[in-house]
C-alpha cells in the first residue's frame, strides 16, 4: 500500500488564496476559486485601501525604517517594502514553499519534496565555514579586527539590491505549477525569549526580529519559524511589542534574505580602485583592481548594521538554513548583551562510549572482582527479551545480531570461535562479523574490519559512555567539534624502520631493560614488570616510555628524551603482536625484504607486511600533509 504525502488543508489553502488575492497577485488555479467571484468587490476595496497605505508600515517594521534612516542618513536611503505575504499563523510557509497540484518545487537555489512526515528542503548552500562570511556597516558598534569592515554607502547600496530582487526570486513556489505565477516579498515576525522568567523577580524578556526574504525563499522562513515559532501579524496591536514593555527587551531585528548580492560588482557598490584604497579596505578586499571583481569574490556573505540604540539589520546573501538559525541566535546575544543581567547561552556536546582495539584474543580477566556480573542473573533480569539456548547463550528477540556470552567467554579471531564452559562441558559458536557479542558488563564485541586494507580485529565499546556537555556557549564555541570522530584526520600507512638491524638491536635493549628506580623521590614504586609480559598491557608500555617530568625523575627523563621517538614506537609495535608462544624468540618473527640485495625499510611480522595509523595535522609549505 502506497501513502500518498498530505496536501496542504482545504481552508488553508483557501486562506492562501485570498491573501494573495488582497496583494493583488495571481491566486493558486488548483481548486474550487468560485468564493473569490462572490468577494470581488470586497477584494477591490481592499486593493485600493492598500493602494492608499503603500508607505505605511507595522510598527516592528517602522522601529527598522527609523534606524536605518538614521544609521544611512548620509547615503541614498534603502526602504523596506510595503508589500509583502504576511505569514501571520504557523503553517502558512510550508503550505507556500510547494505547489498543491505537485509533490516537488526546483529552482536553481532550492530543491523542496512533499513526504509524509511533512516536507524536505534541500538548499544549494550547505556549507560550514564562516570564512569572510562576515561583514559590518561601519558608524555603528566598533567592527573587530577579525571582521570586514563595509563602508556605509556600500552597505546603503547592498540594501537598496537586496530589496530589488529579480522576478524569479520573487516567485512563490506556491503558484509555480501554472502559467501565472504570484511574485512578492514573504515577511515573518519572532519573539524570541532573551531571558526566561524569574518567578517573584522578572518577567519573561524577548526581543522582536522580522524576517524578510523573496518568495522562492519561503522554505527559509518555514525552517525558521519552526525552531522560534510564529508571533502572529505583526500589524495587529496585541502583536506590538512597544506595547508590552513588561516582556519586551526594547531591542528590534531585522533579517533580509538576498542571495542575489553574490553576483554584484565590487565597482556597481562604489568601492574605491585598489590605488586608492586605504590598507584596511585592500585587506578586506573593499576594492577592486578588475572592473568584474564581484564582491566577496562572487561567494556568500552576511551584512550587519547595529549600533547602541537596540536596533540590527543583518543581510544575508545566501540560502543557507543555518544562517538563519544562527542569526536569530546572534540578534538575541545583541539584545542580551544592551539589555544586561542575562546572556545567550545554549549547551550541547555528545555521549561517547570508549572503544579498544583488542587484537585477535580476547580473554576475560580472571581476577576477584573484575566479573561480578554473572550470565545467570542477566538471563533472571532480562530473559524475556532473550532467547535463550541450552549451550549456555542467548539471542536477542528483536535483534536477530545480538548474541549475549557468558562472563567467562574467550574470543579467538584466528579461529573464529567463541569458547566458554557451560556445565562443566566447553561450548563454542562462531565468530562472525556483523553480529554484536555482549558480555553480561554490557561490554560489546564485534569483529570489524579497519580501513585501510588492515587485517581483521576484535573491538571491543565499553557500556557505559562519557557524556562531554558544554552547558553554556554561544554559536562557534565549540559543541560540534567534541561530537566529530577524528577519524577524518587518521591515515593509514605501512610502519617503517631506518635501519632494520640497528634497530632492533635498540628495540631489544629497550624490551629487556630494568625499569626500576624511574619515579622521583617519595613516590610509590611498584614492582617492575618486563615489557612482554602478560601482566603489562599495551597501555602500560606506552606510558612508560612517554616523558612525564612531574612523575619520573631527572635521570631517567633525560634518558628517555635521547631515546629517538620512532624506536619507542617500535616497541609499542612488538608489544601489539607479541605472544607468549613467542618467548626470548620475538626477533625472529620480524623482517624487511631485500631490494637490489639491500635491505628495505617496510617492517614485516611473519611476512605480513604491517599497516598502522597516521594523524593528519594541517600542512607544511609545500602544500604536504603533516603526519604524525
Amino acid at each position: 500500500m502506497t501513502h500518498r504525502p498530505s496536501l496542504p488543508d482545504a481552508k488553508l489553502f483557501q486562506y492562501i488564496n485570498l491573501k494573495l488575492a488582497a496583494l493583488g497577485c495571481p491566486t493558486c488555479e488548483a481548486g474550487d476559486t468560485s468564493q473569490f467571484e462572490e468577494m470581488s468587490a470586497m477584494l477591490a476595496h481592499q486593493r485600493e485601501i492598500n493602494r492608499l497605505l503603500a508607505k505605511y508600515l507595522c510598527p516592528a517594521d517602522h522601529r527598522i525604517q527609523r534606524f536605518l534612516s538614521d544609521f544611512l542618513q548620509e547615503t541614498a536611503l534603502a526602504r523596506l517594502p510595503t508589500r509583502t505575504f504576511v505569514l501571520d499563523q504557523l503553517g502558512l510557509a510550508r503550505a507556500l514553499s510547494l505547489p498543491p497540484v505537485r509533490d516537488s518545487f526546483t529552482s536553481e537555489i532550492i530543491n523542496s519534496y512533499r513526504v509524509r512526515q511533512g516536507v524536505l528542503h534541500n538548499p544549494k548552500s550547505d556549507r560550514r565555514t564562516t570564512e569572510g562570511i562576515f561583514h559590518i556597516a561601519e558608524g555603528g558598534l566598533p567592527v573587530p579586527e577579525d571582521k570586514v569592515s563595509v563602508p556605509k554607502r556600500v552597505a546603503s547600496r547592498l540594501l537598496q539590491l537586496a530589496f530589488a530582487p529579480p522576478s524569479e526570486l520573487l516567485r512563490l513556489p506556491f503558484t509555480s505549477a501554472q502559467p501565472k505565477q504570484a511574485e512578492c516579498f514573504v515577511s515573518l515576525l519572532l519573539r524570541p525569549i532573551v531571558s526566561p522568567e524569574v518567578p517573584g523577580f522578572s518577567s519573561e524578556k524577548s526581543m522582536e526580529i522580522r524576517f524578510l526574504a523573496p518568495g522562492s525563499l519561503v522554505c527559509n522562513l518555514d525552517f525558521v519559524e519552526r525552531i522560534f515559532g510564529n508571533a502572529g501579524d505583526p500589524f495587529l496591536p496585541e502583536n506590538d511589542a512597544a506595547l508590552d514593555a513588561e516582556h519586551w527587551t526594547g531591542h528590534t531585528g531585522c533579517v533580509i534574505l538576498a542571495p542575489h548580492l553574490t553576483k554584484v560588482t565590487k565597482q556597481e557598490l562604489g568601492l574605491p580602485h585598489r590605488d586608492l584604497a586605504t590598507e584596511r579596505q585592500r585587506r578586506d578586499g573593499m576594492c577592486w583592481s578588475d572592473e568584474r571583481d564581484l564582491y566577496n569574490g562572487g561567494v556568500a556573505f552576511k551584512l550587519t548594521c547595529r549600533d547602541g540604540t537596540g536596533v540590527i539589520v543583518t543581510l544575508i546573501a545566501d540560502n543557507y538554513f543555518g544562517y538563519c538559525k544562527k542569526e536569530v541566535k546572534t540578534q538575541i546575544s545583541y539584545s542580551a548583551n544592551l539589555f544586561g543581567l542575562c546572556e545567550e547561552e545554549h549547551a550541547g556536546g555528545a555521549l561517547v562510549f570508549p572503544r579498544h582495539d583488542l587484537g585477535e584474543e580476547f580473554t576475560p580477566d580472571p581476577r576477584p572482582g573484575q566479573s561480578d556480573c554473572q550470565y545467570e542473573r542477566m538471563t533472571s533480569l532480562y530473559g524475556a527479551l532473550m532467547d535463550l539456548r541450552p549451550e549456555g547463550y542467548s539471542i536477542d528477540k528483536q535483534f536477530p545480531d545480538i548474541l549475549y556470552v557468558p562472563e567467562n567467554a574467550r574470543f579467538d579471531l584466528h579461529n573464529q570461535v567463541v569458547r566458554w564452559l557451560h556445565d562443566g562441558t566447553e561450548s563454542t559458536i562462531k565468530l562472525l562479523p556483523k553480529q554484536t557479542y555482549l558480555r553480561p558488563t554490557g561490554y560489546k564485541i564485534e569483529m570489524i574490519k579497519p580501513p585501510g586494507g588492515r587485517a581483521w580485529r576484535l573491538v571491543g565499546t565499553a557500556a557505559e559512555g562519557t557524556l562531554c556537555h558544554k552547558p553554556s556557549t554561544v554559536s562557534g564555541g565549540g559543541k560540534s567539534e567534541i561530537s566529530k570522530p577524528i577519524t577524518d584526520s587518521i591515515i593509514q600507512g605501512p610502519v617503517f624502520v631506518s635501519d632494520f638491524k640497528r634497530d632492533f638491536d635498540c628495540v631489544e635493549e629497550l624490551i629487556n631493560r630494568r625499569y626500576e628506580g624511574r619515579f622521583r623521590d617519595g613516590r610509590k614504586t611498584p614492582g617492575s614488570r618486563p615489557i612482554l609480559s602478560p601482566e603489562r598491557s599495551l597501555g602500560s608500555v606506552i606510558k612508560l616510555l612517554t616523558p612525564a617530568p612531574d612523575l619520573y625523575s631527572d635521570e631517567y627523563s633525560n634518558w628517555l628524551e635521547s631515546v629517538p621517538q620512532y624506536q619507542r614506537e617500535l616497541v609499542f609495535v612488538v608489544k601489539r603482536f607479541y605472544t607468549p608462544e613467542w618467548g626470548e624468540k620475538w626477533r625472529e618473527h620480524f623482517s624487511v625484504d631485500f631490494i637490489n640485495g639491500v635491505p628495505g625499510h617496510e617492517l614485516k611480522c611473519d611476512n605480513r607486511r604491517l599497516v598502522t595509523n597516521y594523524m593528519r595535522v594541517g600542512y607544511d609549505q609545500d602544500g604536504a600533509w603533516r603526519t604524525f
